[in-house]
């Protein structure tokens, strides 16, 4: 079955702030779609976006989390804290067992205590930290030898230390309750915008802040992938047939998204630039982000700005 007259939202532009923050603007939307997207989108970013953690870890000398370490500054449980703050890229589904072995060796007698950080962990070609300098701990005993072992896993969400205690690879490992997720804030924001003379409508722009081990876009797309094949699970064999953006008349959409590139009146350098990366009509042209179209090869700062405003004067 077939339903028509389903109007449909577009990613407007994609603001990097940072390599692990940036913004993403949606519009135009219906009234009310945008809390609806926005919470959506930000309970799936912060609980099922795939990373990895350490599920277990030993010491050796230690049998158990409470224990004190003759020569390490830090105890077990504080040790433990810091394991958790360690940001892993896996690039295995399959469990990864790391060790790290470091000797409290000093300089000289000014350097104090030794330093033991993330970036000290031996790693094979599957697992990358996105922190290195993560403080694991301190040996303040110059001939103390420390040597760990750790169990780094891939999954999303959360996984409580009763879980990972019951699913050790190693059972004489000390379990750690593991923040997979390498989402560490979402914040959106709901205005009111305009196509044309609707003004009933609204924009959603979401923020989003990553770890590191993921670039924003990607935990984006892998957010709005997860609600999609969700939402396709339930919908059976309905589908829906989109129709022109809100604001905007059938037939003025179709018109207009299928307008030459060579007929919007643009420099000859900038039309010449998008035809040779393929982009025949304005269809084209709307499906890419601002990154994107800086990244079109020949395509240089004046001519995304003449695409933008031509953009913007076609209502789009």
């Amino acid at each position: 079955m077939t339903t028509k007259n389903i109007h449909q939202a577009a990613l407007a532009e994609v603001k990097n702030i940072s390599d692990t923050q940036a913004e993403f603007v949606i519009r135009p939307l219906y009234y009310g779609y945008g809390n609806t997207l926005g919470n959506s989108l930000r309970r799936v970013l912060l609980s099922s976006i795939k990373g990895a953690a350490i599920t277990a870890f030993s010491i050796e000398g230690t049998t158990h989390e409470y224990a004190a370490i003759p020569g390490v500054r830090e105890d077990v449980v504080d040790i433990m804290l810091n394991l958790k703050n360690i940001r892993f890229k896996s690039h295995t589904d399959a469990p990864v067992e790391l060790s790290l072995e470091i000797k409290g060796d000093k300089q000289s007698e000014k350097d104090g205590d030794k330093r033991v950080v993330a970036g000290d962990i031996k790693l094979p070609s599957e697992i990358e930290i996105a922190n290195p300098n993560q403080v694991i701990c301190h040996i303040d005993d110059p001939k103390y030898v420390l040597k760990m072992h750790f169990i780094v896993e891939s999954g999303r969400g959360y996984l409580t230390i009763e879980n990972s205690s019951a699913e050790r690879v190693h059972s004489d490992m000390i379990a750690v309750d593991a923040v997979f997720t390498p989402v560490l804030r979402v914040r959106y924001k709901v205005e009111n915008t305009r196509v044309g003379q609707d003004t009933n409508l609204q924009q959603l722009t979401l923020t989003v802040e990553t770890d590191g081990t993921i670039t924003p876009k990607d935990a984006f797309e892998e957010a709005a992938a997860i609600l999609v094949n969700q939402y396709q699970a339930l919908a059976g064999n309905t589908s829906v047939e989109s129709s022109p953006a809100p604001g905007l008349k059938k037939e003025d959409d179709d018109a207009g998204l299928n307008v030459p590139i060579e007929d919007l009146a643009m420099s000859a350098r900038t039309t010449n630039a998008l035809l040779n990366n393929d982009l025949r009509i304005v269809r084209d042209l709307i499906t890419l982000s601002d990154d994107d179209l800086r990244e079109l090869k020949g395509f240089g700062q004046k001519a995304f700005y003449e695409v933008k405003d031509k953009l913007t004067e076609l209502n789009f």
